[in-house]
């Protein structure tokens, strides 16, 4: 069957074609009357308007790119759907380009330019400033935002978690507990640097136990790398050297991490070994883990995007604080 166009429903409904493309139009100029008997013609030839078209006359696709390099790491999937439902509620629609080994992030807003997409969120951890500052797409692209971690890249906001506020909290609530030993893993310094939360964790430990961080290496972000990580630290570590406590950059690290602590070492958690996470993922309260954790303050970094993509609030870098869940690994 061949689509109803707007002239067809103009026809029907006894008025112009830009009577009919206003009536889908929001906020344009047109009468209750008009606007109902588009809409009643609209509906007998189940007419759809054509927002290809409509995007060329209006240099609006009404598409954001979202880009996603981390897709093991659970947090994810909540925080996408509510990004996916927040764009959708403000009648934009979410285009997820999976960033790999073989399709990397200057490919992707390239691609994401040509298709003339409204804005790039870049959600995740393995781009670097330094690459996404040269620019070859110049600044007159689509304009780009970063959720959930730092940005140093000048016009370029980021919308994270206060990572000041969460370390101190984090390392405060550790101090009262007794530790005094700490070690951080983290995934591969030259991606996860800018994210923060090592240099604060050791900056905490440095100022207020003039402690040395031991620093633990995972090669990627997932619950393999973070178990791999912790039984190379253990085997090599004598049991009276070893730290009390481990910050894990993410859940997922933390995940792998206590599962060797306990079941490849028969160490107790919290007892012989604390573990943190972060995030505050789906199963980081369940009786397996009882994680203690950091959770971010996931609706106000989407309502902030969201905000800023629509211009209605500035576009700046914002910092929003998140909440300490304490459980029993610590």
């Amino acid at each position: 069957m061949k689509r109803a166009t707007a002239q067809k429903v103009a026809a029907e409904a006894g008025v112009s074609k830009w009577t009919v493309i206003r009536a889908f139009t929001q906020g344009a100029s047109i009468t209750e009357a008009s606007k109902a008997k588009v809409l009643a013609a609209a509906e007998k030839l189940n007419y759809r308007p054509n927002l290809l078209a409509r995007s060329l006359a209006t240099n609006l696709t009404h598409q954001v790119a979202v880009l996603v390099d981390d897709f093991e790491n659970p947090h994810k999937l909540p925080f996408l759907a509510n990004l996916t439902l927040g764009l959708q509620a403000e009648g934009l629609l979410a285009v997820l380009i999976n960033i790999n080994d073989h399709y990397n992030h200057i490919h992707a807003i390239l691609n994401a330019d040509q298709r003339q997409v409204d804005a790039i969120v870049l959600f995740g951890t393995a781009f670097r400033n330094e690459t996404l500052n040269d620019r070859k797409f110049g600044r007159d692209g689509a304009p780009l935002f970063v959720v959930a971690r730092d940005c140093q890249i000048e016009g370029v906001p980021a919308i994270t978690c206060d990572t000041d506020i969460a370390m101190e909290e984090i390392g405060r609530h550790l101090l009262t507990r007794g530790y005094r030993r700490p070690g951080f893993m983290a995934g591969r310094k030259t991606l996860s640097t800018a994210l923060g939360r090592r240099r604060k964790f050791k900056e905490f430990w440095r100022r207020e136990r003039d402690a040395e961080l031991m620093e633990i290496s995972a090669e990627r972000y997932s619950v393999d790398a973070g178990a791999e990580a912790a039984r190379a630290y253990l085997e090599r570590t004598p049991a009276d050297e070893r730290i009390d406590v481990l910050m894990c950059e993410n859940d997922v690290l933390a995940f792998g991490a206590m599962d060797v602590i306990r079941s490849e070492y028969g160490l107790r958690v919290p007892q012989d070994i604390a573990v943190v996470g972060f995030d505050n993922t789906a199963f980081a309260g369940s009786p397996t883990y009882d994680l203690t954790t950091y959770e971010q303050p996931e609706s106000e970094m989407v309502d902030a995007t969201i905000a800023m993509l629509l211009g209605r609030r500035e576009k700046v870098t914002t910092y929003i604080p998140g909440r300490l869940i304490v459980r029993r690994s610590s």
